[in-house]
């Protein structure tokens, strides 16, 4: 299936300034488009489709999202009031081996969602970051493994052995920083429609 141009309308029903979004969360299988239509976000996944009308949309979610070989990803989560829930990803399968990126139109397309659905209901709760009972966990585990490798630092120094401490000390650099950056963008929080915070977008 190949995806419609990003910012392009491909429905006999969609209208020419109605913003839409396209990637693919899989090599193989069919991809998502999404309208923001007047009323209600529209989808279309191969042979399925459906709408949400705005108002019936009682949470989104944004958050930071790296995976292997996408390792600057974000990722909206949108629960209806029923359905199942809508992911949005800000990267798109492109071949076996490369992935793209679609920071603006992917940060256009969710800052505009967010204030279309805050327009219409004052009751939606709009999240950033991880659920809290995984975050926190998560900090303690990180704190933890960021001591233990410290202290073979100190050990490998006082015996001098400092081939090992150096590459321990480049270790742990690398994983403070990805970790540390995961950490720090998906801190569990909320935010108004109208002001979505920049941690949980990519830069353009």
């Amino acid at each position: 299936m190949e995806l419609p141009e990003r910012g392009s309308v491909d429905t006999a029903d969609g209208h020419a300034d109605d913003p839409t979004y396209a990637f693919k969360s899989s090599l193989m299988g069919a991809g998502f488009e999404f309208r923001l239509a007047i009323d209600a976000l529209e989808w279309r996944r191969g042979g399925q489709a459906g709408r949400v009308p705005y108002d019936r949309i009682r949470r989104i979610r944004l958050s930071f999202r790296p995976m292997t070989m996408q390792n600057y990803r974000f990722l909206a989560e949108v629960w209806p009031a029923s359905g199942p829930k809508l992911q949005i990803a800000s990267t798109s399968w492109k071949s076996l081996v490369e992935h793209e990126r679609f920071d603006a139109p992917y940060r256009a397309f969710v800052i505009e969602l967010c204030r279309r659905v805050g327009a219409a209901k004052d009751l939606t709760l709009f999240e950033t970051g991880s659920p809290v009972w995984i975050y926190w966990p998560g900090v303690a585990v990180f704190v933890a493994a960021s001591l233990g490798l410290a202290g073979l630092i100190v050990r490998a120094l006082m015996t001098e052995i400092w081939s090992g401490a150096a590459f321990v000390a480049a270790f742990l650099a690398l994983f403070m920083w990805q970790a540390g950056n995961l950490f720090r963008r998906n801190r569990p929080g909320t935010f108004r429609p109208d002001a979505v915070p920049p941690l949980v977008l990519p830069k353009i």
